[in-house]
């Protein structure tokens, strides 16, 4: 996946002129780049065996870009978005009938997807009926916008969004029945919890409980509300419908602010961000946001559709690492506990998939981002003792080294610098097998009689690999900041990765804890976890064209 998506940029940049410049960062920008954006790349799969080189079973899914069509500023708390399949990776398959809400949190995996909402009206279906046949005809998004038709209800719904907070609006067929269903008992992780509660003619809050955080929300409709139903409150098999006053037709907004800190705090982010706001101010304010970002890289020559697939992916380049730090400050750390410590707190990148190429990007592009990100990284480490991955590797030393020598400094780097020489040095923590590691120079690979796809291993080879290009990395920040032992320490060890190099076969492949390389060798086939980590012999070869 990380290879494809290294060759996809490789062969964009290739075909395009790219300049970037504080002058291009600062203009007003008055050619339309979001326009260039496609929010749908992604959400549907590959089937033509032309193009993905092998005929699909019958009835299997093709793994797709996992891609949301939905609403986000960049690295926001919010990603509002329609989901089709709860479990499915971001939610939305482009090939589904039915939306069954949308969702105020997102990444491309298979958690978040965090409170359900969903427009309904008319009487009140029995628990696990509702959602509402669309087509894509009626369906259109773009940066800070997204609009579909909801035909089962007739129910136009337009998003839009700000850092932490998400702007609904709904226009129903007739002014009477008018609901809104709050199905707080899905998300795409298992749900341990979650309420609602009424706080106002027009108000409500509660939280939604997952494994390992709760999201807090305070929602605000510019309709009173009649009534409150809620149905086996807590539970998986529950929800919430509230009733909207009748009127005359005019459309419905409601306002959601988000906190992972508090129900007040939620509140207080909605009410400083979206409060006084029209649905068409918050848009225009997302869409020159965007602009203003995707401005940043200019790029001529290449084709209508070229362009169009080199901004869709920089607009994805920048929906992950999202925030997680309140307007006031306050952030729950990794023990749970209420922080505030003046910068704005990030989830972890992830490391394992982009540290040689989008975190890359964001140092370049967004240098403000990029600094509290690694303030972050440095936040947990302080409570873990190492600094965090993402998966698998050290790639935090990849990308914090990198962002330092390219001169990000606004932090506290000696600190941060001891956390990875515990992360290099320590078992227990980031590096599994570190000691190992440092006594044989690579991670072994156990011996097992016809290993299959599936065989759960150490990934000895991918591990030998990343761990010494992390130490590669390590030995320049060692270098950078004159602390000579060490840099000549990790300089020698980065030359580990020799050691799972086979002359013979021209490949690295695994070695037992003898010495002895694995035996019935076949280069071609792949393994999730055993030699190498969703790879093949052929699919580490980047690692090694990186070391030389």
């Amino acid at each position: 996946m990380s290879f494809f998506r290294n060759a996809v940029a490789i062969l964009l940049l290739a075909m395009l002129t790219v300049t970037c410049s504080k002058k291009d960062i600062e203009k007003n920008v008055s050619e339309d780049l979001t326009g260039y954006v496609n929010t749908f790349i992604g959400t549907a799969p590959l089937t033509d065996p032309e193009l993905i080189g092998y005929t699909p079973p019958k009835n299997w899914r093709v793994w797709a870009g996992l891609t949301y069509p939905g609403v986000s500023l960049p690295n926001a708390m919010v990603q509002l978005s329609p989901i089709t399949e709860f479990g499915s990776g971001a939610g939305y398959e482009y090939e589904d009938k039915l939306i069954h809400a949308f969702t105020h949190t997102n990444k491309g995996h298979w958690n978040l997807c965090n409170i359900p909402v969903l427009p309904i009206s008319g009487s009140t279906r029995p628990n696990g009926t509702y959602g509402s046949k669309f087509s894509h005809s009626t369906e259109s998004s773009a940066p800070g916008f997204y609009e579909v038709l909801l035909e089962d209800d007739n129910i136009r719904v337009k998003l839009t969004s700000t850092l932490r907070a998400g702007f609904h609006h709904y226009q129903y067929a007739s002014g009477m029945d008018r609901k809104v269903l709050f199905d707080l008992g899905k998300a795409n992780q298992h749900v341990l919890n979650w309420t609602v509660e009424r706080v106002g003619p027009n108000a409500l809050q509660g939280f939604q409980e997952v494994p390992g955080e709760t999201i807090y929300f305070y929602a605000l409709l510019d309709k009173h509300i009649t009534e409150i139903d809620l149905y086996a409150e807590g539970t998986t098999d529950g929800s919430t419908v509230i009733s909207i006053e009748d009127g005359v037709n005019d459309p419905v907004s409601m306002k959601i602010g988000l906190s992972f800190v508090s129900m007040s705090n939620a509140r207080q982010n909605l009410e400083h961000e979206l409060f006084h706001k029209t649905f068409e101010e918050v848009r225009d304010e997302a869409t020159r946001q965007w602009e203003q970002l995707l401005s940043r890289i200019q790029v001529s020559g290449g084709t209508r559709k070229q362009t169009e697939l080199f901004y869709s992916s920089l607009y994805r380049a920048f929906l992950w690492p999202v925030l997680r730090s309140d307007i006031n400050g306050e952030y729950r750390d990794v023990k749970g506990e209420i922080q505030n410590k003046g910068f704005r707190y990030y989830t972890k990148p992830s490391l394992w998939d982009t540290f040689r190429n989008k975190l890359v990007l964001l140092s370049i592009l967004s240098p403000d981002v990029t600094v509290d990100v690694i303030k972050s990284l440095h936040d947990i480490g302080g409570n873990t003792g190492f600094i965090p991955t993402f998966f698998h590797g050290d790639h935090a030393a990849v990308f914090i080294t990198g962002a330092y020598l390219r001169g990000i400094s606004d932090f506290d780097v000696r600190a941060t610098y001891e956390l990875l020489l515990n992360n290099a040095t320590k078992e227990g923590g980031t590096r599994p097998h570190i000691l190992e590691y440092i006594e044989k120079g690579y991670i072994s690979t156990p011996a097992v009689s016809s290993p299959d796809v599936e065989t759960k291993a150490k990934a000895g080879v991918s591990k030998t690999l990343e761990y010494a290009y992390d130490d590669y990395a390590l030995s320049l920040l060692a270098k950078a900041l004159g602390d000579s032992a060490s840099h000549q320490l990790f300089a020698e060890r980065s030359k580990n990765y020799k050691n799972v190099f086979d002359p013979v076969t021209g490949f690295m492949r695994g070695r037992l804890e003898d010495g002895r390389w694995v035996g019935d060798f076949n280069p071609q086939y792949p393994y999730y976890e055993y030699m190498y980590r969703e790879a093949n012999a052929w699919g580490r070869f980047p690692f090694l064209l990186r070391m030389i």
